[in-house]
């Protein structure tokens, strides 16, 4: 079991060190100071609009299976 989890454990650090990799940009240059703006003082991206409802609709399904699975425990 404790070879399983840290199986796991590695395969979860590396698929998170694979989808957060950034590129450093087109040509492989990293970007130059006064381009245009990123982060959290760039252009709003469309998912933005539905932060509130995601939100909402996170904790309600944490709160479905937590019901869901409490009422089934024995």
């Amino acid at each position: 079991m404790k070879a399983l989890n840290k199986l796991l454990y590695s395969l979860f650090l590396f698929v998170f060190c694979v989808l957060n990799a950034q590129g450093t940009g087109p040509g492989g240059q990293p970007p130059e100071p006064g381009g245009p703006p990123t982060g959290p003082g760039g252009d709003s991206v469309p998912i933005d609009m539905y932060i509130y409802l995601l939100s909402i609709v996170a904790v309600a399904f944490i709160v479905f299976y937590t019901k869901k699975y409490k009422s089934q425990k024995i």
